[in-house]
């Protein structure tokens, strides 16, 4: 007779087990920043550290593009080279800022690393900004030297930048070679001395300037190590500190905490395989990419994920390989994570959901395939480290299962906003406690988002969320995609209205829409006012509507 397991407790009991005293990632409370949190006890105190342990890993692949293939030897070599270039003939030091501007390349990553082993300050700019932005950017940070793509670097004609400019196509190759031989230069940093800033999507006002720690990422790291630790103990392997075979995807903007804190870092020190995609975004490329190198986890954010739902055949590629498939970056509703499950082979049985933002370095939380499938629409528990809280108005947290403000508390959430300290004391409050502005519930453990703050529509004295609406318009199987914003209204205050982009061959009418929503929401829900488009909607770099671009 066979004895049946609950996969809760045994999951909890295997947590138990790389956490608890003596073990691999055991959690010790300790003072961060003033306030008490649990930390993971055996971690690293500098990203040079992890670089400098990165030799360890010698000719396995590290970065891996269509044409070119960077084993972990020539990159630490590559880096070496350049932080000595920019020490040497730039006077780039601890502390100081250097800018990164360009698409997806190695250059961008071996400049990422270059900056930590010299403890300086890698800013990463949107490589979507127009010269007004970045001018904007390097004037609030004010790099010591700004590393570009010949791209980007024709936008600055023009710009009053006082900076020296560094092509990634000429001028990076050329240090690496003249400094070629060069000893990997060391740092003495702080755990929470700054090590990365990263600009806020900007949907709305100017961009501000997440600061992480040099704490932060390392705790991302460990979060990432663990995470592998985990699901090794799922499968029954056994526990191993050596080099990790998982071959991963990258498709987001290095900018990005998507890509640079849970890609390239993490995978820095497990050892693993980055592929970077380049360029527009193309289903038969990836597919080819995923099928070449035998991909086994991407990090896609929803509108690349439709893009594949619309692809006329993904099995003519082989995607065996991948085994980890997760969304991230904006919000996608069951009905659309149903759909990837249906067309999408590895999709079936290994789709994951997260909740995180720019301020939090990493996830806050995370839904596994099995969270899923229980419980639609959920984003998961709280990953290790986190705490979080739903709290009212005046900052108190509320019962279970009721609407607030989503406050998170962990080593992973930013030192603060770079040179604006009325942000960072709206943001993190008391006890280091950040409000992250999103609104959700907490039910059973449980994340859902219910919307951002500054996306809320007021109706006639009614909460209206635009996630909400939207989800449920994604449900209808004429809808593409589509957008919900508030518009004025003379008696109202604001009406709710929708922007609909149908599905490719398909159509489908006002009216049509207006009884799908009223069938499935609150009639103050229900657009007023709807557009439908065969045009996309606008997004930023990272996949989110920019709803203040929005036309109705």
């Amino acid at each position: 007779m066979t004895k049946s397991v609950d996969p809760q407790a045994y999951i909890a009991s295997v947590m138990a087990g790389l956490t608890g005293p003596g073990g691999r990632f055991e959690l010790a409370e300790e003072d961060v920043l003033g306030a008490r949190m649990p930390v993971m006890k055996n971690r690293d105190r500098s990203l040079g550290d992890v670089l400098a342990a990165s030799a360890a890993y010698g000719d396995r692949d590290y970065l891996v593009t269509e044409d070119r293939r960077i084993s972990y030897a020539d990159h630490l070599d590559g880096v070496a080279a350049l932080a000595t270039a920019l020490r040497e003939r730039y006077g780039v030091g601890k502390g100081d800022r250097v800018g990164l501007l360009s698409a997806n390349t190695p250059e961008w990553v071996e400049s990422f690393w270059a900056a930590q082993s010299l403890g300086a300050i890698a800013v990463g700019f949107n490589a979507w900004w127009v010269p007004r932005e970045i001018e904007y950017g390097v004037g609030h940070t004010r790099p010591s030297v700004l590393i570009v793509d010949a791209k980007r670097a024709a936008l600055l004609d023009g710009l009053d930048l006082d900076v020296p400019v560094l092509t990634m196509e000429d001028d990076i190759p050329r240090l690496i070679a003249e400094f070629a031989g060069a000893d990997l230069p060391t740092a003495d940093v702080a755990e929470d001395d700054p090590a990365v800033i990263l600009y806020t999507s900007g949907t709305s006002g100017r961009p501000k300037g997440a600061v992480h720690s040099h704490r932060n990422l390392l705790a991302v790291i460990d979060y990432h190590r663990y995470s592998d630790a985990l699901a090794a103990a799922f499968t029954g392997a056994a526990p191993s500190d050596g080099p990790s075979d998982l071959r991963y995807l990258l498709t987001s903007p290095l900018f990005h905490i998507a890509s640079l804190h849970n890609l390239v870092v993490p995978r820095l020190a497990t050892g693993s395989a980055v592929v970077l995609y380049q360029g527009s975004f193309d289903a038969d490329r990836v597919l080819r990419l995923i099928e070449r190198e035998k991909i086994t986890n991407w990090g896609a954010v929803p509108t690349m994920a439709s893009r594949l739902l619309e692809h006329e055949d993904v099995t003519r590629y082989d995607t065996s390989s991948l085994t980890a498939f997760s969304l991230a970056s904006a919000p996608s509703s069951p009905g659309f994570q149903q759909r990837l499950r249906e067309r999408l082979p590895f999709a079936a049985n290994a789709l994951v959901d997260s909740y995180g933002l720019t301020e939090c370095s990493t996830a806050i939380s995370v839904a596994t395939p099995m969270d899923l499938q229980a419980f639609p629409g959920s984003l998961g528990r709280p990953i290790v480290g986190v705490a979080a809280e739903v709290r009212d108005p005046l900052g108190e947290p509320v019962p279970e299962g009721t609407e607030g403000e989503i406050c998170v508390r962990s080593p992973y959430v930013m030192l603060g906003y770079w040179e604006n300290e009325t942000a960072t004391a709206d943001a993190i409050r008391d006890d280091r406690w950040l409000h992250t502005g999103d609104f959700g519930v907490i039910e059973n453990g449980m994340v859902r988002l219910t919307g951002r703050r500054s996306d809320l529509i007021l109706r006639g004295g009614e909460n209206v969320y635009p996630v909400e609406i939207e989800q449920c318009l994604d449900e209808h199987p004429a809808v593409a995609e589509c957008a919900v914003v508030g518009i004025d209204h003379p008696d109202l205050g604001e009406e709710v209205a929708a922007v609909v982009v149908p599905r490719a061959g398909m159509s489908v009418t006002e009216d049509e829409l207006r009884a799908y929503a009223a069938e499935h929401l609150a009639y103050f829900k229900v657009p007023s006012v709807w557009r439908i488009t065969g045009e996309p909607l606008p997004r930023n770099a990272t996949g989110k509507t920019m709803r203040k671009q929005i036309v109705i």
